[in-house]
């Protein structure tokens, strides 16, 4: 191949799609940490620090501070800082951080589940627990990613409140609502948000091969439909180089969300 040759990279894949949704969540977030929780939104997490965050602060899971973006999995290279949890739930009590969590169940108003399903006195499953959940959603901007979008995940109601939604912070007062702020949602199948005059669901758009019938059939509440829903942008050929060579050279993005 000669120097002006140019190799042409195979078109993105939905789990890229995803990444980048995700890495949007902390576009120009400056100098705050970053908590990933899951394998897209960990890839993410360093796409941005890579490319439009370079100030966000990433942990390799458990005390350091990373000075340098490893691949996914990999021990970090340089270390920049020591953070133990008690300087970890300071950041979060501060709202120095982003966390992007998971959901079990969510509703059209951000109250996510993560704690148990059916009635709390007598639970079908248990799940997690709350876990950090009420002090994250209070204090810090939270956002979720859920890898398999249905109606089982998006419900009217959530079996048990773990993270706080707009209802109810509203609910609890200005204490609970000057720092609660959900950015965004992101699954296989779209990017959601509560830009709406009441604070519910809103679908942003879809991901490419996904229609807006599917969205809504696939969630168990009346979303907010805009006149046009926008395809979730596409990955740069310098985002997919960095998501397939730099950060995530096994792969695991596609385990996470098949193609």
């Amino acid at each position: 191949m000669s120097v002006t040759e140019t190799t042409v990279l195979p078109a993105a894949t939905r789990a890229e799609y995803c990444v980048v949704a995700c890495a949007e969540a902390w576009r120009d977030a400056g100098e705050i940490l970053a908590s990933p929780m899951g394998t897209v939104p960990a890839i993410g997490a360093r796409l941005a620090k890579l490319t439009f965050s370079p100030d966000l602060l990433l942990t390799d899971g458990e005390a350091l501070l990373m000075a340098d973006v490893p691949a996914l999995g990999q021990r970090p290279g340089a270390v920049e800082g020591w953070l133990p949890f008690r300087q970890h739930l300071a950041l979060t009590a501060t709202g120095r951080r982003h966390v992007m969590m998971g959901a079990s169940q969510i509703d059209r108003y951000g109250n996510q589940n993560i704690s148990c399903i059916g009635d709390w006195a007598r639970p079908t499953r248990q799940l997690l627990g709350v876990r950090g959940a009420p002090v994250n959603t209070l204090n810090n901007p939270t956002s979720y990613w859920v890898p398999k979008h249905s109606a089982r995940v998006f419900v009217e109601h959530v079996d048990m409140v773990s993270g706080v939604g707009y209802d109810r912070a509203a609910a609890a007062g200005p204490a609970a609502t000057r720092y609660h702020r959900i950015p965004e949602v992101v699954t296989n199948l779209g990017v959601f948000d509560f830009e709406t005059p009441d604070r519910t669901m809103r679908l942003r758009s879809v991901h490419p091969g996904v229609t807006v019938e599917q969205v809504t059939e696939a969630t168990g509440f009346a979303l907010t439909v805009p006149d046009e829903v926008p395809f979730t942008r596409e990955p740069t050929e310098a985002e997919l180089r960095l998501i397939r060579e730099v950060v995530d050279p096994k792969g695991l993005r596609e385990r996470e969300v098949p193609a």
